[in-house]
């Protein structure tokens, strides 16, 4: 009881904290929350750190654009979420907490995250080779390791579909770009563990993979294996064959708000293609602490540098950027950026501090990656 009175409290304190401020107008939409979701009491930073997010995403709002959706969250405890503007500019739709979007590259955590789950089953070892899975695969040598940390120094798929893709009014499937590679060889950037490139065909082999070894679309895995076992139910794989009927999706704009295009290349997955809500992707960062169901000691191996070349505070692991600058306190992140969305996933592992933004305008550079870690 005594607990029910302080979060009351507490609760009360915030939002007469954030409103009682005469200088600032209230904008359109305001639903603040601060959630205790492992019993741990709010306290005095909490709602300061609340009140200052406030001012920072809603000054960018109002002057700038931004339009999405925002979680900050430390040890367990989401501390300030927000939406702002419109899931829909034309019918002046609303985002609030339900609204899905596309995280784009943001994906690719998830896709290293069941390579692992087979990892730990059993199903698969990091140095398999791509042909061990696709015998006709025409580059030796390119593991399934070397794909998660962008090392194979393949061809993006972006350059070389565009020229040997014959309709684009039709999508392309991560099968389409494995026969592409097959029938006409594109020139390799690199050969395998040369250099760092990020490439999004590497995500794409491995959801490939993913299906060879399964025997379920990509789509049919992580809805089973990933997404319901977290309760994300608000998260979904796209599919351009059978256009979503899930509803409160956004669209994603471009400049001056016109819609974005569904472009052919939205086919490929894994690296891109799953929507989802700053509450879902909450519920996996929390899973990636808890060990359940991937055990940590599998799971700490993707937040670890991977490249001895590149620096320790902007390197990349098993479908992670990382700053391993303090390594009491190491931050891992990935952003996304693709036909009208942007996004940005942001932890930091020792503090157990979490910042996930969402947005479907992709006009404007708002903020940058290095502006929302400051915020920790």
């Amino acid at each position: 009881m005594i607990y029910k009175i302080f979060f009351a409290m507490a609760s009360i304190l915030l939002l007469i904290a954030l409103f009682v401020d005469e200088a600032e107008t209230p904008v359109e939409k305001e639903t603040i929350v601060l959630e205790d979701t492992i019993k741990i009491k709010p306290n005095k930073e909490h709602i300061i750190k609340s009140k200052e997010l406030h001012k920072y995403f809603k000054r960018r709002h109002e002057k700038i654009g931004f339009n999405g959706s925002v979680l900050f969250a430390e040890n367990g405890v989401i501390v300030y979420e927000n939406q702002f503007g419109y899931a829909d500019v034309r019918k002046k739709v609303k985002i609030d907490k339900k609204t899905k979007f596309q995280i784009a590259s943001a994906t690719k955590p998830f896709t290293t995250y069941a390579i692992m789950l087979l990892k730990q089953m059993g199903e698969l070892n990091y140095e398999d080779s791509v042909q061990h899975y696709f015998p006709d695969f025409p580059y030796k040598d390119v593991t399934i390791k070397l794909l998660m940390i962008h090392k194979s120094g393949l061809p993006e798929y972006f350059y070389f579909a565009d020229k040997l893709w014959p309709d684009r009014t039709q999508p392309i499937a991560n099968s389409d770009v494995i026969k592409m590679m097959v029938e006409h060889k594109p020139q390799r950037y690199y050969l395998p563990d040369r250099k760092y490139n990020y490439i999004n065909t590497n995500y794409c082999l491995l959801a490939a993979i993913i299906e060879k070894i399964t025997g379920d679309t990509f789509e049919e895995f992580m809805e089973e294996e990933v997404f319901n076992p977290l309760e994300m139910n608000d998260t979904f794989i796209y599919n351009k064959l059978r256009p979503t009927e899930n509803s409160n999706v956004a669209i994603g704009y471009t400049r001056r708000r016109r819609k974005a295009e569904d472009t052919y290349l939205n086919g490929v997955v894994g690296d891109k293609g799953i929507y989802t809500t700053v509450e879902d992707m909450f519920k996996f960062d929390q899973a990636l602490y808890n060990g359940d169901p991937l055990d940590l000691e599998v799971l700490n191996e993707a937040f670890k540098p991977a490249h001895k070349r590149l620096y320790i505070h902007d390197n990349y692991g098993f479908g992670w950027r990382i700053n391993a600058k303090d390594s009491n306190n190491v931050i891992v992140y990935h952003t996304g950026w693709w036909k009208g969305f942007r996004s940005w996933f942001i932890r930091q592992l020792g503090s157990k501090k979490t910042i996930i933004v969402l947005s479907n305008m992709s006009n404007q550079s708002v903020f940058g990656t290095r502006e929302l870690i400051k915020i920790f």
